[in-house]
């Protein structure tokens, strides 16, 4: 059993800003040398998403799942196993599976939940890089509402037009057609509320789909308060548009992941274990 060093990955160049219109000082993401090195930092990141899980209190019981496309084979990817808890997971526990449900690296089971859904949001979304799907409080309570987010401040901006309502509940997702039948629904959007059931949100990295999760989480949790106290009033068209250009960057959600990750890996170092 090793501990992997918290740097794995070339450090950016000081000074070396990504190319985004927010004009804020992020760095650009990492370039790697080969893809074992891009696939280990892939998986480091994913078990520290799932450890942030945990954290939060997004477990509930067998549900819940996080996963991230493989950078060298389009048709796997990497996801947390069947029964192990959010709070333990480790990068040595994380299995590989194909578009067929096998798992080709790791010694655990997938859970066939976790397999029907994001093996057809990978595949249907080339842009997917990955999904984080769990059934929190406040996502389950807006589902239950039927209401989608409205546009109350600058973080729920982000999904302004790029959200969609399931409400097709059939009972826990087993097969593979409802699988099929949620990411069509889903198409290009960043999140997928399935009412009866949880909350998925999906990004062009493992950090940008966990940073919108923790945000759609946040802001459903921030209209339930609002709606117990009054009646809400939303931003505008042109509000929303205007705050969703900054709060809804792909880059600011990948950047807003790296302060989790440097928080978790340093309270939990023994998640990085292979």
């Amino acid at each position: 059993m090793s501990t992997v060093e918290l740097s794995t990955v070339e450090p950016v160049r000081p000074g070396y800003l990504a190319d985004t219109h927010t004009g804020l000082p992020m760095p650009h993401a990492p370039e790697f040398a080969d893809m074992a090195q891009e696939r280990r930092h892939r998986k480091q990141r994913l078990a520290a998403a799932l450890r942030l899980f945990g954290k939060y209190g997004f477990g509930e019981g067998i549900s819940g799942h996080i996963s991230v496309r493989d950078p060298e084979h389009d048709d796997r990817f990497w996801v947390n196993p069947f029964g192990v808890s959010f709070n333990l997971v480790k990068v040595r526990d994380l299995i590989c599976v194909d578009e067929d449900g096998t798992v080709v690296e790791g010694n655990h089971p997938v859970n066939p939940s976790a397999f029907v859904i994001h093996s057809k949001i990978h595949s249907l979304n080339p842009k997917a890089e990955a999904a984080a799907h769990a059934h929190t409080a406040h996502s389950r309570a807006l589902g239950a509402l039927g209401q989608l987010l409205e546009p109350l401040d600058q973080e729920s901006a982000a999904f302004y037009q790029d959200q969609v309502l399931y409400d097709d509940y059939r009972g826990p997702s087993i097969a593979v057609e409802q699988g099929q039948d949620i990411a069509e629904k889903l198409g290009d959007k960043r999140a997928i509320l399935l009412r009866h059931h949880g909350l998925i949100t999906v990004g062009g990295s493992l950090e940008e789909a966990v940073h919108w999760f923790f945000t759609f989480d946040s802001c459903a949790h921030v209209q339930l308060l609002a709606m117990s106290a009054g009646k809400p009033v939303p931003m505008s068209h042109e509000q929303a548009l205007a705050a969703q250009d900054g709060f809804g960057d792909a880059q600011l959600g990948w950047f807003s992941f790296q302060l989790l990750y440097d928080e978790i890996t340093l309270e939990q170092p023994d998640l990085l274990e292979e």
